[in-house]
């Protein structure tokens, strides 16, 4: 029997929740499962990759925060298309996606939490644990995400953890992961050939705390003479953490390349990884890094410590530890072999543990039961 599925999150922008949705919605079984994806405010550039695939793709149009048009809307395409299962991504969705699904009578409904979310206010909460009350099973991509929310009073056993799935290297196909070569890399990132290159990736917020990556990072420069942190990424906090690099740093120690569309082709000639974040949910970028085969520096929060095995693939250090930043990093540049044997472990874990078939694999049977 094919299952009618409906999956809603608020945009197909580039961000680690729509990747991983497109990757499922491109990867079940078209035998299996008519897979239609809604868009609960604004179509995204994701979007193109799901319609080459053949999944149908349907912009709501959400025009503001509480717009009971989209709502109606949404309702009427579920009673158009009449899903046996809704699953809704991210909090937007989640919240209209469930309360369309229930005025549709759809039999069965699903959510999905990708991350620690500390900016939730208690009316947030409230809203997740009234709609908990119909929902089937809340996916999660880590424990950790599961025992925040288990925290503000959903039960546990709603919870289904399904790791993040990613791509081989050897698949890719798109100008992200050409093979390039250092010489390359570090002229794109305008780095002096001599200087050992640690790389850090994400938007530019107050969640992903770069202001501690840049104190760590003049801290290495001071003490080896040698780094470079180059910060891949753009945000709201742009303006800001430069004048706060001009301040504390130089561009010698810290640089930022801004948004760039091949980092899977940067990150193999990178020394290091850091993540510096105060919560994840289980960070794309960081998975991409330990596929690259970089040992990874992260901050000890749930979604870090379900990827980075510590002694293995990298180094936990505590939130905000910038002098730990230093010294864990300091001792993986001093140590070739060490960095060595932790990248090709890194490389393993993901390789075993976080593959797309694996993923898709975990949702296929959880739909099916």
């Amino acid at each position: 029997m094919t299952i009618r599925l409906a999956l809603v999150i608020p945009t197909m922008d580039q961000g680690g929740a729509e990747k991983q949705l497109c990757l499922l919605a491109e990867n079940l079984p078209p035998d299996q499962f008519d897979v239609r994806v809604f868009l609960l405010t604004r179509d995204g550039p994701l979007s193109d990759r799901l319609r080459r695939a053949g999944v149908e793709v349907v912009v709501i149009g959400k025009r503001f925060k509480a717009d009971p048009t989209a709502l109606f809307r949404l309702r009427k395409h579920f009673q158009s298309f009449q899903p046996d299962i809704v699953h809704t991504w991210l909090f937007a969705a989640n919240s209209f996606g469930r309360v369309a699904a229930r005025m549709a009578s759809v039999p069965r409904i699903m959510a999905s939490e990708r991350c620690v979310d500390l900016w939730k206010t208690a009316a947030h909460f409230l809203i997740d644990r009234r709609l908990a009350g119909f929902t089937e099973t809340i996916t999660v991509n880590s424990q950790g995400i599961a025992d925040f929310y288990a925290g503000h009073g959903i039960p546990a056993s709603k919870f289904r953890v399904i790791h993040n799935g990613i791509t081989p290297s050897s698949d890719a196909n798109s100008e992200e992961s050409k093979p390039t070569d250092s010489a390359w890399a570090r002229e794109s990132l305008q780095i002096v050939d001599d200087r050992r290159l640690i790389l850090a990736v994400g938007r530019l917020w107050p969640q992903k705390r770069y202001r501690d990556l840049i104190w760590a990072a003049e801290l290495m420069a001071t003490m080896r003479g040698d780094t470079t942190l180059v910060i891949v990424g753009d945000g709201p906090q742009s303006a800001e953490l430069l004048r706060h690099r001009d301040a504390v740093s130089t561009p010698l120690h810290v640089r930022f390349a801004g948004h760039r569309s091949d980092v899977a082709s940067l990150l193999p000639h990178a020394d290091v990884f850091w993540i510096g974040s105060e919560y994840e949910g289980q960070s794309n970028s960081v998975i991409e890094a330990m596929q690259a085969g970089v040992p990874v520096v992260a901050s000890d929060i749930p979604g870090n410590r379900d990827l980075v095995v510590p002694g293995e693939t990298g180094f936990i250090v505590e939130l905000g530890d910038t002098a730990d930043f230093a010294r864990q990093t300091h001792k993986l540049l001093e140590d070739p072999e060490l960095a060595r044997q932790m990248g090709e472990s890194a490389k393993t874990r993901i390789a075993n543990e976080f593959s797309v078939e694996k993923m898709v694999d975990a949702y296929v049977d959880l739909y099916r039961s």
